[in-house]
């Protein structure tokens, strides 16, 4: 049975930004969303970069082997424009953006996601989140180390770990190819929905508002009532039967296109920049041909203290994304590290490294051997005072092999004696003068048996 889509795209800047940087499109072959990141000088360029380069793909239908290849070499080529503003930009630096593509090809949908912005189906009343978060507190709950209630409240629940132009290298994508049913309803959601409006209502409002349209709207509405404290944008799109919708329905055949992207001067530099001749894009015809949403923006009435003023923020904002950079690829590069440490008396494999910053630990619990610590040799306790730090697993495991060597041989008599005698390396083990169970001198002497006559 062939299929085709019917969709709704909407956008808001919300009630606290001041500017929008999310972009969606969605046309009758492609839907995309996207959330851009790195301040008022770079959030906006980069979600309509990934729009950009994906736009084009809402063209001639590919066969279905080629939906995923096309859509990452889309997804490359825009994470490596990214990468190359950035850097010869110094105000885009720390730029980057989430982003979720979903490409038909007859009853086939190619699909790739990198970031927090998620993709969630409704089938049979049924709302299941189809992508999973690239983010820090996600990691946690993957791990074990908190619940999913417990991230919905982290106070790092939106530090990113992946995402587009974020850190040179090769882009680290989810990928699927999944069946399109007739009766499926799409939603692709930035997390200015997502992190606003609980799971239950979003399957409550999909279900009860069969239009895309108004059920968009409805979305970000919802959004808005919640605080609206980050930019919304919203993709509804259904699933239909090719002939199963009346011929004068408002079935959805132009391409719609929101959010930064939707800026006309954008799309058209945009298409400079992909080297075409601007007219022929899918994105230019789609910022062409679809009504503005949302607002203008307000022209900039300050006053020239207070303009002063705004670019000394955006000055801070563009140093703290680039910090915020760094640091993403610090933590990935601190998650490939491990030590062996004294955890409550037992020899402890951790992943990570024995730092923290601010609230957030660089390590967790890897395994807890059953090595107890006051079985080791003085040296080997001491040397546990500090955790030992290793490149990789295999070299830690290294470590508590060794360490499992140095576990003090059951006959304490025997060992004491011979180590008090000749000063081996086991005569740390007591302090001079301790008394021995079972041992030459009475309790008190001073060490007075073998030991005390020299």
């Amino acid at each position: 049975m062939s299929v085709q889509f019917h969709y709704a795209a909407r956008s808001d800047v919300g009630l606290v930004r001041s500017n929008n940087q999310d972009s969606g499109y969605a046309g009758p072959h492609l839907l995309v969303l996207a959330d851009g990141m790195g301040g008022p000088a770079g959030g906006d360029i980069a979600s309509s970069v990934a729009v950009a380069h994906l736009a084009p793909l809402d063209g001639d239908v590919p066969p279905a082997d080629n939906l995923l290849p096309l859509l990452r070499d889309a997804i490359e080529a825009a994470h490596d424009e990214l990468m190359d503003r950035s850097s010869q930009d110094g105000e885009l630096a720390g730029l980057g953006t989430t982003a979720i593509a979903i490409l038909r090809s007859g009853n086939k949908l190619g699909m790739v996601h990198i970031g927090d912005s998620r993709a969630y189906l409704l089938r049979d009343e049924h709302l299941t989140q189809v992508t999973t978060d690239h983010t820090y507190v996600q990691h946690l709950v993957d791990t074990g180390r908190i619940t999913a209630e417990e991230a919905e409240v982290h106070p790092n629940r939106n530090m990113i770990l992946r995402a587009l132009g974020d850190t040179a290298g090769e882009v680290a994508l989810d990928e699927s190819v999944r069946e399109a049913r007739p009766g499926d309803r799409w939603l692709l959601c930035s997390d200015g929905l997502s992190g606003m409006v609980a799971a239950e209502t979003i399957e409550k409002t999909l279900n009860q508002n069969p239009d895309p349209d108004a059920c968009a709207d409805k979305l970000v509405d919802l959004a808005l009532r919640a605080g609206g404290t980050d930019n919304v944008t919203v993709i509804v799109c259904d699933v239909v039967a090719t002939g199963s919708v009346p011929s004068d329905s408002s079935l959805s055949t132009v391409p719609q296109i929101v959010g930064a992207a939707a800026n006309k001067s954008w799309a058209q530099s945009r298409a400079a920049g992909a080297g075409g001749t601007g007219g022929g894009s899918a994105a230019v015809k789609a910022a062409a041909l679809t009504p503005r949403t949302e607002a203008a923006p307000e022209e900039d009435v300050a006053p020239p203290r207070r303009r002063r003023r705004l670019g000394a923020v955006v000055g801070l904002l563009v140093i703290l994304g680039l910090v915020g950079g760094l640091f993403f690829a610090a933590y990935r590069w601190t998650q490939t590290q491990y030590f062996v440490a004294n955890d409550s008396g037992w020899v402890s494999v951790y992943q990570g490294i024995p730092q923290s910053l601010g609230p957030i630990t660089l390590a967790a619990l890897h395994e807890r051997t059953d090595i107890e610590v006051a079985s080791l040799t003085g040296p080997a306790q001491y040397r546990l005072q500090s955790p030992i730090t290793r490149g990789s697993l295999e070299e830690a495991n290294a470590v508590v092999e060794n360490l499992r060597t140095a576990i003090v041989v059951p006959d304490v008599n025997r060992i004491v004696g011979d180590s008090r005698k000749s000063g081996g390396p086991n005569a740390d083990l007591f302090n001079p003068g301790e008394d021995v169970p079972g041992g030459d001198g009475e309790p008190g002497d001073g060490g007075a048996g073998d030991g005390g006559a020299g």
